[in-house]
């Protein structure tokens, strides 16, 4: 199973890619891959973080694997349908939400991670604000 790597200041996370179960999904991020940017505390959703990746064209990627209800630890990858493109990473009880009303997302990925470290890393965004971001595929590695 192929996996990404989320770097957050000094701390670093591994993912596991849900390629048959969000094949589209998975390709369209990971070819986007390596990203650097914002990891912000999310508004409407409970307890999570997000990555708003506007910026980059995504293409048409289908509703795969999508939930509303993601468990500790699922990246979504939400391809902007009703508001702003985005990956939400849940860290907590979540309800993914905008304005707009619930959002359905598609599961891609999971964080192998303990409950503690995702509510520290909720907390961290929460208390101090947005943080830098890395994602980037494993193989890329550079150390």
């Amino acid at each position: 199973m192929s996996e990404i790597e989320l770097l957050v200041n000094d701390e670093s996370y591994t993912a596991s890619l849900l390629e048959s179960e969000a094949p589209e999904s998975v390709a369209t991020v990971t070819d986007f891959l390596p990203l650097q940017s914002e990891l912000m505390h999310v508004r409407w959703s409970g307890h999570a973080t997000w990555v708003n990746i506007d910026e980059i064209d995504l293409g048409d990627v289908p509703r795969e694997n999508h939930t509303v209800y993601p468990s500790r630890g699922d990246l979504l990858l939400y391809p902007g349908f009703r508001n702003e493109q985005e990956i939400l990473l849940a860290c907590g009880p979540t309800c993914f939400k905008s304005p707009a009303g619930e959002l359905a997302g598609n599961h891609f990925a999971t964080l192998d991670a303990s409950r503690e470290r995702l509510v520290a890393l909720e907390e961290l965004t929460l208390e101090e604000g947005t943080q830098e971001i890395t994602i980037r595929t494993v193989d890329g590695r550079t150390d």
